[in-house]
């Protein structure tokens, strides 16, 4: 069979094919990127005089994608290391004689790439934030509907002490709420990119820039981007933020879906998506798919951060290899947190919780899961020795006798008519303080 090219559809990737951060990603939208660099940089020195009105006019006419062929520049960009120098000529071209000059005037191959970088990366950045939005939305309508249902909590894969299931969905839109505190940080303080050749601005004075600030702040005002302090060529804080802010939010994200993925073992089933995937091979099954994807994004993202950390050691004043690494770690890293995002809106959404099943698993240790409010209450009763000694014997006798802690109990001669056995031995009622908890973290906006 004949091998066929295709554009990047993410046939590998359902974590983000088809989502929103997929089309503001892929080829398509960093060569838009790419082409309002370009006419920014036209329209910030037609502002200040540095080039005629009409010059700005034509570029940003130009500068529409759908006129570029994306694969031959793809090709071109082998013989220069980046797609910036044949997307030049072909703007520059498609501008014409007259208003050719002033396209990409002063400026290096870095200083656009830089900028579309980071205008892709705002533009995705939004859509994340939005699905975020529906994420911490859905989970706090579960909260404060399951404040009180009760449910094993769970330490080292073993039922421990009762807690809620409100208390949960509320510690997972916490880190959601985090995520997007510092995705919106983020997001805020992405800077243009304009330095030249080395970082000085040298050739925008050729062309008659008195106050290069201005002209960057300029530059910075028509892309709505953050003006920089400094070029940032080999001083890559920018992108170290993205990979931490998109990291962050992998694994915050992949805490919701590691817990769903837990709770909804057929065995456990005390949760369930709300439309599970199919599978191939066996007809029964309702695969937990949005939490899979989400878990898949989570462990990818640190070695994707990790690359573009690594980065940040660019030697000179512009780096050979460690500028180009980041390009694609940095947009899977998007995509991934994107595809993430929305998954996790669908799966927020939609999450069935089975408070039956909840209730009922609180009784597997045959009320062993009340042991330390026990100990807590019998030791002013019986003394702390007697009382550690007591229950270590009865929690022995549950699980070989397999009779409820509380039958044991009330056999006590000693506890008789002491202490009321139904209240201190039911999990519902030893919940702490989940639901002021609860409701602390619901008051968060």
């Amino acid at each position: 069979m004949t091998s066929v090219g295709f554009d990047d559809t993410g046939l590998l990737a359902p974590g983000w094919a088809g989502s929103p951060a997929a089309s503001a990603t892929g080829d398509a939208a960093f060569l838009q990127a790419l082409l309002d660099a370009e006419a920014a940089l036209t329209r910030a020195q037609s502002s200040l005089g540095l080039a005629p009105s009409e010059a700005a006019v034509a570029v940003t006419e130009a500068a529409d994608a759908t006129r570029f062929d994306v694969r031959s520049l793809a090709e071109r960009a082998r013989a220069g290391g980046n797609p910036v120098i044949p997307l030049v000529a072909d703007l520059t071209k498609a501008v014409g004689e007259e208003y050719g000059p002033y396209v990409h005037r002063g400026a290096t191959s870095q200083d656009i790439m830089d900028t579309a970088t980071m205008l892709v990366a705002v533009r995705t950045l939004d859509l994340v934030l939005a699905d975020l939005g529906r994420t911490e939305r859905a989970l706090a309508r579960l909260a404060a509907d399951h404040r009180d249902t009760a449910m094993p909590g769970r330490t080292l894969t073993q039922h421990a002490v009762p807690t809620t299931f409100g208390l949960k969905a509320a510690g997972w839109r916490s880190l959601v709420l985090d995520a997007r505190d510092r995705i919106k940080a983020v997001r805020n303080s992405l800077p243009a990119q304009l330095g030249g050749a080395a970082g000085t601005l040298a050739a925008f004075t050729v062309y008659g820039a008195r106050d290069t600030q201005a002209l960057t702040a300029a530059y910075a005002r028509e892309l709505g981007l953050r003006e920089p302090l400094l070029p940032w060529h080999t001083l890559r804080t920018p992108i170290a933020d993205l990979a931490g802010c998109l990291a962050f939010a992998a694994g915050a994200l992949g805490k919701v879906a590691a817990d769903v993925l837990a709770l909804g073992r057929t065995e456990v089933a005390e949760v369930a998506e709300g439309s599970g995937g199919g599978s191939s091979a066996m007809p029964h099954k309702a695969n937990p798919v949005r939490s899979t994807l989400i878990a898949a994004a989570a462990r990818r993202a640190p070695q994707l951060a990790a690359t573009l950390y690594g980065s940040l050691a660019a030697e000179d004043e512009r780096p050979a290899g460690a500028w180009h690494a980041e390009w694609e770690p940095l947009r899977d890293l998007l995509r991934l947190v994107g595809g993430a995002a929305r998954d996790a809106a669908e799966l927020a959404e939609g999450l069935r919780v089975h408070a039956d099943v909840m209730r009922e698993h609180l009784g597997l240790t045959h009320g062993l899961i009340v042991s330390e409010r026990l100990s807590a209450e019998l030791a002013p009763v019986l003394g702390r020795a007697r009382a550690k000694a007591l229950l270590t014997d009865l929690a022995r006798r549950t699980y070989t006798e397999g009779r409820p802690l509380a039958e044991l109990l009330a056999a006590e001669p000693e506890l008789k008519d002491v202490i009321d056995l139904d209240e201190l031995t039911d999990p519902a009622r030893y919940t702490g303080s989940a639901g002021v908890l609860t409701d602390r973290a619901l008051e968060r906006r």
